[in-house]
């Protein structure tokens, strides 16, 4: 991303999502962030229930980027994106993909987090509603003068969490896209591709296990089993 702001990335982790989605507007006393630690049902079934949206980190290989352009091509064929109800947004700034995640996952469940009015999150979904995905990007990037802006935010969850952060430079080959359900649908949101990407049909009652079997195709495409799962779901139980 040459000529863009690169900044150090998320951890994938629980606590430092939840700290992250109190800054931006969420009171994450109602919904929050948790670990999802298999796919195995019984694993499944330990997950606070509504979910609504879940994020994955894997590490990106030549394998999954092979897939990952195999499956452009096949959505891209179908006009999926042209037809796809769910708020998406085009990733323009290095090592923001945790961010880019966390927002896929809060902005097409607004209606139920309701975040603060006056919040980034209140603010900045107003502002990019009507955009396209590109200049929501960049307004995430270079936001107007009188906006508010994320980038302090999102220094601050990048340096907690279990490990030591890593610098801005770094090469990193880890990478966390959000699935959402929008128009009874489940959607992969990641802003390094084309556009969208359509599973299946799914519901709020569905993600979870639509999502979970999703992941194992992943993992059989990509030939890595080695991700991270983490749940938006009910406070009321954690």
């Amino acid at each position: 991303m040459a000529g863009h702001k690169k900044w150090v990335p998320l951890e994938s982790n629980p606590e430092v999502l939840n700290d992250f989605a109190t800054k931006l507007g969420i009171d994450t006393a109602q919904y929050a962030f948790c670990d999802i630690f298999g796919l195995d049902s019984d694993l499944l079934c330990m997950v606070p229930t509504p979910v609504l949206a879940v994020i994955m980190c894997y590490p990106i290989t030549p394998n999954t980027e092979a897939a990952a352009k195999k499956e452009d091509e096949e959505q891209a064929s179908s006009g999926v994106a042209a037809s796809c109800p769910a708020y998406y947004m085009k990733q323009t700034i290095g090592n923001a993909c945790g961010t880019i995640a966390v927002l896929h996952g809060l902005a097409n469940n607004r209606d139920t987090l309701k975040p603060a009015a006056g919040s980034f999150l209140d603010q900045f979904f107003t502002a990019t509603a009507g955009l396209d995905p590109s200049a929501r990007g960049a307004y995430l990037e270079h936001p107007p003068e009188g906006a508010p802006s994320i980038e302090e935010a999102h220094q601050a969850a990048a340096a907690v969490g279990d490990t030591a952060p890593p610098s801005a430079d770094d090469e990193i080959d880890l990478h966390f896209v959000a699935f959402v359900v929008n128009g009874g649908r489940l959607w992969q949101l990641d802003g390094r591709r084309k556009g969208p990407v359509d599973h299946c049909p799914s519901s709020e009652s569905a993600i979870l296990q639509d999502t979970a079997t999703v992941v194992k195709q992943f993992v059989e495409r990509s030939q890595s089993d080695t991700f991270n799962l983490i749940a938006l779901a009910s406070a009321a139980d954690m």
